[in-house]
């Protein structure tokens, strides 16, 4: 073999072997496109829950079951089935959600059953409409509440995991047990303390324990929380919207109210 047809065939062999690494890659490539697709998915869950949990649940519930009077549950069988024809909404429920949440809702479609935390009855949340969230965090929200869907069709069951049972520390102590009634109320969906909750569409309660006595004149610091929680639209912080629900008073028990305050005046 000359030298000229070894050459031939080793650029034969290079194309051959070029052409088989093309193939090979062009096989996966569907595949690897699927998973980096469905990692992306998990992702955007993974995001949507945190930032459902802090913006959202306060009104819908940590795990969107919904706060009778106020907000209505979105893990649910008629959130999934019946919700868009009723509302007449002609494209997908994914967009339904993001246009929602993104431009709010000035009255309640349900007044008879929820009214909302406010005027409006949902406030926005876009940054377009002056809310605290980007594009790409609302679209992790809708993908988190999508997810839902198995468990809202009953298609998959969870197991139930048992409330932590507070330590004896915690039991004893007003401000812990405060802690624990602010964070199960959904109460830093709309309120930012430094290092527990990021909300924004509502007053920063990081030193409320320090500005509370001069928000209003003639009222104790533990007097304008009381009546703040129980009574919002008595007295509105310049700036904001009054939005916060007016069913605290109802909900939570006198000790419940108690501890929630004293937490809140801890906040120095």
């Amino acid at each position: 073999m000359t030298r000229s047809q070894i050459e031939i065939f080793l650029g034969l062999l290079l194309v051959l072997a070029t052409a088989s690494i093309i193939i090979i890659l062009g096989l996966n490539e569907e595949s690897r496109m699927v998973a980096l697709a469905q990692a992306r998915q998990a992702e955007a869950i993974e995001v949507g829950a945190e930032l459902f949990e802090i913006n959202c649940s306060g009104c819908h519930g940590l795990k969107g079951e919904g706060i009778p009077g106020l907000a209505p549950p979105l893990n649910d069988q008629h959130f999934f089935t019946t919700r868009l024809s009723e509302v007449g909404w002609q494209g997908s429920l994914e967009d339904y959600i993001i246009s929602t949440v993104s431009s709010g809702r000035l009255v309640s479609t349900r007044p008879d059953q929820y009214v909302g935390g406010g005027r409006p009855a949902m406030p926005a949340w876009s940054e377009r409409y002056g809310g605290p969230l980007r594009d790409d965090q609302i679209r992790d929200i809708a993908a988190f509440i999508l997810n839902w869907r198995p468990m809202a069709l009953g298609e998959v069951t969870l197991a139930v995991l048992p409330t932590p049972t507070p330590s004896p520390q915690e039991a004893a102590d007003p401000v812990a047990r405060g802690r624990l009634v602010y964070q199960s109320n959904g109460c830093g969906g709309c309120h930012a303390i430094e290092g527990l909750s990021t909300g924004a569409v509502g007053p920063n309660l990081t030193r409320i324990g320090e500005v509370a006595a001069s928000r209003k004149p003639g009222m104790t610091a533990e007097q304008y929380l009381r009546e703040s929680i129980v009574n919002p639209k008595a007295f509105i912080v310049e700036g904001y919207q009054p939005i916060m629900p007016e069913t605290f008073g109802q909900t939570l028990s006198q000790q419940q109210l108690d501890d929630l305050i004293a937490f809140l005046l801890a906040q120095k």
